[in-house]
C-alpha cells in the first residue's frame, strides 16, 4: 500500500486539496466547527513560505496530511519547524502513512538548513505519544499557557 501513497507540498494552486486535509483534522480531532476559512484566507496562508502543508493522497483521496510553521530564532540566524497538526483518517492509520508524512518533513526541514522540528502533545493522548516516540521524538516536560481575548 505504501507504494501507492503520494506525498505532496502544497502551494497556491492546491487550496482543493488543503481544504480536504482541513476537514480530514476536524474528522480526527472531532473538531465541533465545522465552517472553513475563506478561500482568500487559506490560499494567502498556502502563499507564506514559512507555512508547510504536506498532504497524502491515496488514489488522489487526501487520507492525511501535516501542517507547519518556520519560526525564525532571534538568537541565531536560524529556524526551527513546530507541527501545528498532523493527522490520517482512522482507516488508514497505522500503515506508516504518518511517519512518510514526518519523514518527507524532515528531508524538506534538511533542504532547508532547518535542525529541529517540535510539536506539542496532550499527555493523555496516548495514541499522539507512542507515534511520536516511535518516530524517533525526543520527549520534553513543559507546561503549556494559553491566554484568550474574548
Amino acid at each position: 500500500m505504501m507504494e501507492e501513497i503520494k506525498i505532496k507540498l502544497l502551494s497556491k494552486d492546491d487550496l482543493t486539496s488543503f481544504k480536504e486535509l482541513i476537514t480530514v483534522f476536524q474528522k480526527v480531532f472531532d473538531h465541533d466547527d465545522k465552517d472553513l476559512p475563506s478561500n482568500a484566507y487559506l490560499t494567502e496562508l498556502l502563499l507564506k513560505s514559512d507555512f508547510v502543508v504536506l498532504v497524502a493522497f491515496y488514489n488522489q483521496e487526501v487520507i492525511g496530511g501535516l501542517t507547519a510553521y518556520e519560526i525564525k530564532k532571534y538568537y541565531k540566524e536560524n529556524t526551527e519547524l513546530f507541527i501545528y497538526d498532523i493527522a490520517v483518517k482512522p482507516e488508514f492509520q497505522r500503515k506508516g502513512i504518518g511517519k512518510a508524512l514526518l519523514s518527507k518533513l524532515k528531508e524538506l526541514s534538511s533542504e532547508r538548513g532547518i535542525q529541529e522540528i517540535f510539536v506539542a502533545a496532550d499527555e493523555e493522548d496516548a495514541k499522539a505519544l507512542l507515534f511520536y516516540e516511535g518516530t524517533g521524538g525526543e520527549q520534553e516536560k513543559v507546561v503549556h499557557f494559553n491566554y484568550y481575548n474574548y
